[in-house]
């Protein structure tokens, strides 16, 4: 996809992530919002996945350590064919396998995930047995900054470094707000790309909303030959819709009719005009 064709997707997602929460009465709305610029770039410029290769040991991996926000991966696995868009009309619904976290009954979910704090390690055991197996695939995960204080993330950066695993990304959605309060409140990891150089590992820091700042990381993997690489989204909570940016509230807030209304109008205005450049 060109530049201008990802950010009219990432437009698209928004609207869609959106829709399915409104009908569902329940969601993540702000952290979706957040990250789907960078699900947009991984699914539809990175990553070596697709329905038809997704049990292939070559294929890379995309582990969802930020669980919660899973409508947004499902509204990327939709668009690539992994299921029908029409399952996500069960969302959150009674005996539907479309729930608030990530499960690998999901075709195209590689791991479950939610329990904050566990994709990290999972990710670095896929890169090491990469590397044991002399596989070619790379492994990337998205983490939440509100996610980072849990331990299991620091034993497996040492882990990661140990043992190089340079066919490792993690990417931190750093949107600076969490459930009850802004992240550095809760629980400050801040100096975040320090600690990550002081545990061996190779760090880039972006605006994780900007779609060339994403493809140009992403295209310069890895960052260093023989360690791992942390790319710091520095995002927008709510990102796109006016109201909800950097606004607590829509951790997992769920638009009324007036407020739905309003969010699609002024996605479809940045559609519009992202229509309109040459």
């Amino acid at each position: 996809m060109t530049t201008k064709e990802l950010k009219l997707k990432s437009v698209e997602y928004r609207k869609k992530i959106l829709q399915y929460i409104y009908q569902a009465k329940a969601g993540h709305t702000g952290g979706s919002l957040s990250c789907i610029d960078i699900l947009n770039v991984l699914y539809n410029d990175v990553l070596n996945v697709n329905p038809e290769n997704f049990k292939s040991a070559l294929r890379d991996r995309y582990i969802q350590s930020k669980g919660h926000c899973v409508e947004a991966l499902y509204v990327v696995l939709a668009d690539k064919g992994f299921f029908p868009e029409s399952a996500l009309e069960t969302l959150c619904q009674y005996k539907s396998y479309y729930i608030g976290h990530p499960t690998k009954k999901v075709n195209g979910v590689e791991q479950n995930t939610g329990a904050l704090g566990h994709g990290l390690s999972m990710s670095c055991g896929n890169a090491l047995a990469a590397k044991l197996d002399s596989v070619d695939y790379k492994v990337f995960t998205l983490l939440g900054d509100g996610e980072l204080p849990e331990g299991s993330n620091w034993e497996a950066a040492l882990s990661a470094a140990h043992y190089k695993l340079d066919n490792l990304c993690a990417i931190v959605d750093l949107n600076g707000l969490q459930i009850t309060a802004p992240t550095k409140e809760v629980c400050n990891t801040e100096p975040l790309d320090k600690k990550f150089e002081s545990f061996g590992w190779a760090v880039r820091i972006i605006d994780g909303n900007d779609i060339e700042a994403l493809q140009e990381a992403f295209n310069t993997l890895p960052f260093e030959i023989g360690k791992p690489s942390v790319i710091i989204a520095q995002t927008v909570k709510g990102k796109g819709v006016s109201f909800m940016e950097n606004n607590l509230k829509w951790h997992h807030g769920v638009p009324s009719p007036e407020q739905y209304q309003q969010a699609m109008e002024e996605l479809t205005t940045v559609q519009e005009s992202l229509l309109e450049v040459a």
